[in-house]
């Protein structure tokens, strides 16, 4: 694994150096870091919706997998290298800044580990507010820091600054009240496929691969249930979910009556939103921690980053396939 991040590190150096010589004599600030080419590339495949997970500025194994599907995508060899067919120049500048704003604190509030305890609430919220922006910019909270070196984060307060990753930002407050969506008939001929193994959604439009998105299912030997493989139909999506914390279902696959109801929001262990299929208890879904995704196993479900498994609901529709393999 080191190697092939040296590989690909290499490769961003380069192509930052060939830049650099092309670059016309104008005044014009580039990336000069591999970790600023890194991150102009997670920047552009999460525009184009083909998610590489949680933005951290490090080539991964996500960041290669989100370009071999945006280069299959586009008739390019699926090579999963970056080259000089990938419009990197489109993202730009790489970084800007948000404002934290007085209404923002809303979504924070206290989240006690215990599901007991969390039952108790009305909502699941951000325990912190640098938990608020890193999600809104799909980033990871270490890299926050990381671009935010002076900034003590964890005391923001309204009319603060903080330095973030050029992304359209997840507008938590802008999601529908809880509910269904409504079926959209021009979907219905397109199929979600799962591959398990590789931890990948995809979504295809006839032959056309229109988005992916990293994900976390349940693997055999890797939790208590696994994903199961098959071809299934989408029951209904429904926004800001509830939970059913069942000790019972969780580690064993069956219910009990020891169980507690988790309220709504971005820290339920669904996340923001749920898409049900005709399988009993098995389902995609938003998270409560997006930058674990791809990188730990679940109960059977195949969790998604809230910011993705939003943007994935404005491309499916109720009683459409999904093929799991």
């Amino acid at each position: 694994m080191k190697k092939h991040l040296c590989i690909l590190t290499l490769l961003l150096c380069t192509v930052a150096a060939v830049r650099a010589e092309e670059e016309p004599a104008v005044a014009k600030a580039v990336p000069v870091e591999t970790r600023d080419i890194t991150t102009q590339l997670q920047i552009f495949l999460d525009q184009q919706l083909f998610g590489p997970g949680a933005i951290d500025g490090r080539p991964g194994e996500f960041v290669g997998k989100a370009l071999k599907r945006y280069q299959r995508s586009r008739g390019l060899p699926d090579t999963g290298v970056l080259d000089a067919n990938i419009p990197l120049d489109s993202v730009f500048p790489v970084y800007t800044f948000y404002t934290v704003k007085a209404e923002d604190f809303k979504f924070v509030g206290p989240l006690p580990r215990e599901p007991k305890e969390q039952a108790k609430l009305k909502k699941l919220l951000y325990p912190e507010i640098s938990e608020f922006i890193a999600e809104r910019y799909h980033v990871t909270p270490t890299f926050l820091a990381k671009l935010n070196p002076t900034v003590k984060l964890g005391g923001l307060k309204a009319g603060d600054t903080v330095r973030v990753p050029n992304v359209e930002p997840f507008v938590i407050e802008s999601l529908p009240d809880q509910g269904l969506l409504p079926e959209v008939s021009e979907f219905l001929t397109r199929v979600i496929k799962i591959h398990r193994g590789n931890k990948m959604l995809e979504v295809y439009d006839g032959e056309k691969l229109i988005a992916s998105v990293p994900i976390t299912p349940g693997i055999k030997g890797g939790g208590a249930k696994e994903t199961p493989a098959g071809k299934w139909k989408i029951l209904g999506i429904a926004t800001a979910p509830t939970f059913r914390w069942d000790k019972g279902v969780l580690e064993h696959g069956k219910r009990t009556e020891n169980f507690y109801t988790l309220p709504p929001g971005p820290r339920n262990p669904v996340g923001v939103l749920w898409i049900g299929l005709n399988k009993p208890g098995i389902g995609i879904h938003g998270t409560s921690s997006a930058w674990t995704i791809g990188r730990a196993t679940s109960h059977g479900c195949m969790r998604v980053g809230n910011w993705d498994v939003v943007r994935l609901s404005k491309l499916i529709t109720k009683g459409m396939a999904v093929e799991i393999e």
